[in-house]
């Protein structure tokens, strides 16, 4: 069980080639790196959105928010920074190579995980999706130019554990996890 934001994210399922990393299995060195970026978080007070270890570069890639405010500046991604010093003086199993980026998760920030989805309701939010939806998803007509829609556009207004739901220009539409290849906020800025 991760603490995401605020959140205790139990692994829900696993969706393949997909982005999306409900129940996301980790190599031994990621699982590593994870255990102790949560507890430089806990020891620095903030809460990590999501994590990356990209082995080829060896570049762990960690994404935090500030718990007061779902967002993180530049000061606090340095704090955190700097608290990765003292372990990687120390341990041992870190590669000598290792290259490490702090940073917010952004405004347009990845969905990937339940605890994300809750964070974002009420949010407007942008999805990619594989297969054409349902006429039993929509809550009314639609039409097959808009069923077939790959990207979709709408208000996030309800998270359950295998769907959610999305008001899309005043239709209501329900879309299960595994049809998402991606997710991500995208916010009305300047309205």
């Amino acid at each position: 069980m991760l603490f995401l934001g605020g959140f205790f994210q139990s692994a829900l399922f696993f969706m393949g080639s997909s982005r999306m990393e409900f129940n996301k299995r980790r190599s031994n060195l990621e699982q590593k790196f994870l255990d102790l970026t949560l507890k430089i978080l806990d020891e620095t007070g903030y809460n990590l959105y999501d994590l990356e270890y990209v082995s080829g570069s060896a570049t762990l890639r960690v994404f935090i928010i500030d718990p007061k405010t779902n967002s993180a500046l530049i000061d606090d991604c340095i704090k955190v920074d700097r608290a990765f010093n003292p372990y990687c003086e120390t341990e041992n199993w870190i590669p000598d190579d290792f290259v490490l980026e702090v940073s917010s998760p952004g405004v347009y920030r990845s969905l990937k995980t339940l605890s994300h989805f809750e964070m974002a309701k009420g949010e407007f939010i942008e999805c990619s999706i594989s297969g054409d939806i349902q006429a039993d998803q929509w809550s009314s007509e639609v039409s097959k130019k808009l069923a077939a829609a790959k990207k979709l556009r709408g208000k996030l207004i309800n998270v359950e554990e295998k769907e959610f739901t999305l008001d899309f220009d005043g239709l209501v539409l329900k879309l299960k996890y595994e049809q998402v290849k991606k997710a991500c906020l995208d916010p009305e800025i300047g309205q």
